[in-house]
């Protein structure tokens, strides 16, 4: 039986795009489609798969979405998540489209549209198996298939909140779909972040020094930064909870578990050290 229009992607219809031809996408039998009759999948477990060609290899496998998701339910990240909510409901103030570029499982997604009930939102990821846990995590969340290195499958100026969390970011992409008035939110890990776990395990992957210089780099062409805020806290860690915090992230592609636990038991407490920055649109 083909899959139904997921009722959380109904609202983004007028802003969705072929990825092929750019033209405007309609429900068909299962799928989405373009007068061209470019088709896109609808998938049983909520999402739509708009990635063409080759696929994107550096989505979170199968291990590391199940770590994201133990760690996040313990809600060791949960300052991190009001201040994200914060920050949007700033920039939006009333009704709107928010747009979660890198939403991995759709936990932050989730914790906006939890606090803001009249705005619906949209995440991207290049896995889908963190998209089968996006797709669930709001009744107002939906979710998609994307690449942020591609040209987003979105209009111009289409939506009113773009986050970037912990994710790859894609600058002229931001300002393109962003409204004039609208507001790009990223948050990255500040130089203290998980400090004792990458002291205790080396091959983590660390924080490049020269990071914030490169994001206003990257970002100066198109926005303006308009407030930023830095979160930190001590958070402890049971033996699990560490593990799946490192399972997490990047460097899970690289260590064993052996790797983990070869320098002794990991740190009973860490330090969360996070910026999260709003930009206004150039």
């Amino acid at each position: 039986m083909p899959a139904l229009l997921p009722p959380a992607l109904e609202p983004f219809l007028d802003v969705l795009r072929c990825p092929v031809c750019r033209a405007r996408l309609r429900p068909g039998h299962g799928s989405l489609r373009c007068p061209a009759g470019h088709t896109f999948d609808l998938a049983r477990q909520g999402y739509v798969s708009l990635l063409t060609g080759s696929r994107a290899t550096s989505g979170d496998d199968a291990a590391m979405v199940q770590a994201r998701n133990r760690f996040l339910a313990t809600g060791g990240y949960a300052p991190v998540r009001r201040v994200l909510t914060r920050m949007t409901a700033d920039a939006l103030p009333g009704q709107g489209k928010v747009l979660d570029v890198g939403c991995g499982t759709g936990h932050y997604l989730a914790g906006v549209l939890e606090h803001l009930p009249g705005t619906r939102g949209l995440g991207l990821d290049t896995s889908t198996r963190a998209l089968r846990s996006a797709a669930r995590a709001h009744p107002r969340a939906a979710a998609a298939s994307w690449d942020v290195f591609r040209p987003f499958p979105l209009a111009d100026q289409g939506v009113d909140v773009v986050l970037n969390v912990f994710a790859p970011r894609n600058p002229a992409e931001f300002h393109r779909v962003l409204r004039p008035s609208g507001r790009l939110i990223v948050v990255r890990p500040a130089e203290r972040h998980l400090a004792e776990l990458r002291g205790r395990i080396p091959a983590m992957v660390a924080i490049d020094p020269d990071k914030e210089q490169r994001l206003r780099q990257a970002l100066g062409p198109y926005f303006q930064a308009a407030g930023t805020r830095q979160v930190e806290y001590a958070m402890p860690l049971s033996g699990q909870e560490a593990i799946d915090l490192v399972g997490m992230t990047p460097s899970a592609r690289h260590l064993t578990h052996a790797d983990l636990t070869a320098r002794g038991p990991l740190p009973a407490q860490v330090t969360v050290s996070v910026l999260a920055t709003s930009y206004r649109p150039r």
